[in-house]
């Protein structure tokens, strides 16, 4: 990692009025505001607030971060499916009618942040999701979604998703990303989607237009969890949580096995390469290129430092290439993709997978955030704002300020063991060298 100061913007953000325009003042050049070793919050609303006094915030702009493909100084954070609550193998949706969204933000040379706009996502007919379970056939993991009373069993919803990943084009539209189909879904400068991709093909008459067939036995809830577009807009490039369990929990040799894929927007076509993780089972949460094969990426724990010491926490940001990384792509395209031996690629070990001549993709470490800023206290690193080809800005995933409490009722997150309003985990925004 470099040695140079790395620094972090504090930012004074209040509720700001809504503006009209997404241009810069053309009179004034946008500069990148005097920093400090600090972040904020940016601003949210109040959802709703529980019967035990709990906020569930909007908030939520986390799952990713992404520059605004023309405009300087302003970027996009996406939400996931909206706050859930662990309930045994299912989840509680306290917000069941939540739709997941994109927030337009405008840092300002000054040093505040403007909210643009909200993106909210719709159907091919201009209706709008949610973040509830596909139905079987539709990227189903078996989840059941209840409501608070724990016992009402909510709709599931064909369109649904629980969006981790982004992209913005120079042509106002979107991909996204989700970590449960997987799909990969296109929508308008609306938000009504244009299409959807996924293991399963479910885009009717759209051909060969799918995610590979293997990427259908994600790990449930660590699926596609970042998306990148290379700088000439010709390729996505995704990259999983985890682990697949290819083809089970049971038979994955070596948790540090991670697969990215790219998709040609054009033709359709897939490669599929490896990353190799630091540790056993880390959350592989956003990826952003550089090139058309170098990329950073963020690897995580899914620790804080309040319970943790910090000298084991991983908030990490790496420099990956894949222009030497082995292609893994199935001809034939199965249902557990390319066999070495008569085992899966998750069957093998790395040793096993370099005698058979596959190699991942390379890895440098860019950005430490616990070195730099001396603490970093969510556990949900997870968005990457590329601003310009030495500086990023990074946010977190607040889980729309919520948690799983006792017997899965909905509680307040904090990121510190003072629970005071101040230490409510929001999502926070970091500027730092990489």
């Amino acid at each position: 990692m470099k040695k140079n100061l790395l620094k972090t913007v504090l930012l004074t953000i209040g509720v700001s009025t809504l503006v009209t325009s997404c241009n810069n003042d053309d009179s004034k050049p946008w500069e990148l505001p005097e920093v400090s070793n600090s972040g904020i919050k940016l601003p949210y609303t109040v959802l709703r607030t529980t019967e035990d006094n709990v906020e569930i915030r909007n908030g939520g702009f986390g799952s990713a971060a992404t520059a605004h493909p023309t405009n300087e100084g302003e970027f996009y954070a996406l939400t996931d499916r909206g706050a859930n609550i662990s309930f045994g193998s299912n989840k509680i949706f306290p917000t069941p009618d939540y739709t997941p969204r994109i927030g337009h933000f405008k840092l300002t040379s000054e040093g505040t942040i403007e909210k643009v706009k909200e993106i909210l996502f719709k159907d091919p007919s201009g209706n709008l999701i949610s973040g509830r379970p596909n139905a079987a056939g539709y990227g189903a993991t078996g989840e059941i979604a209840y409501d608070e009373d724990q016992t009402t069993v909510l709709a599931t919803d064909n369109y649904g998703l629980d969006s981790e990943g982004l992209v913005a084009m120079k042509d106002g539209s979107f991909w996204v990303s989700d970590e449960y189909g997987p799909h990969v879904a296109h929508f308008d400068a609306e938000g009504n989607q244009l299409e959807r991709l996924s293991p399963k093909g479910i885009n009717g008459d759209a051909g060969d237009r799918k995610l590979p067939a293997v990427f259908a036995t994600r790990w449930a809830n660590r699926g596609m969890e970042g998306l990148a577009i290379t700088p000439d807009e010709k390729t996505l490039v995704g990259i999983m949580q985890s682990t697949l369990y290819n083809p089970s929990k049971a038979d994955v040799a070596d948790f540090t096995i991670t697969r990215i894929v790219t998709f040609d927007i054009a033709t359709g076509a897939t490669k599929q390469y490896l990353h190799k993780q630091e540790k056993a089972k880390n959350s592989n949460s956003e990826i952003v290129a550089l090139s058309n094969t170098e990329f950073l990426i963020v690897e995580r724990d899914g620790a804080f430092t309040k319970d943790t010491d910090k000298g084991t926490v991983q908030k990490h940001i790496y420099k990956i290439d894949i222009s030497n990384a082995t292609d893994v792509s199935d001809s034939e395209d199965s249902a557990n993709g390319k066999l070495i031996d008569g085992k899966t690629i998750e069957q093998c070990t790395w040793s096993e997978l370099e005698t058979a001549g596959i190699l991942p993709a390379t890895k440098t470490l860019a950005v430490d955030l616990i070195a730099v800023l001396g603490d970093y206290p969510h556990d949900k690193l997870e968005g990457i704002w590329l601003i310009n080809d030495s500086t990023i800005g990074v946010i977190n995933d607040d889980d729309f300020a919520v948690w799983t409490g006792e017997n899965s009722a909905t509680t307040q997150k904090y990121i510190s063991g003072t629970e005071t309003t101040e230490n409510i985990d929001g999502n926070t925004l970091y500027i730092v060298n990489f």
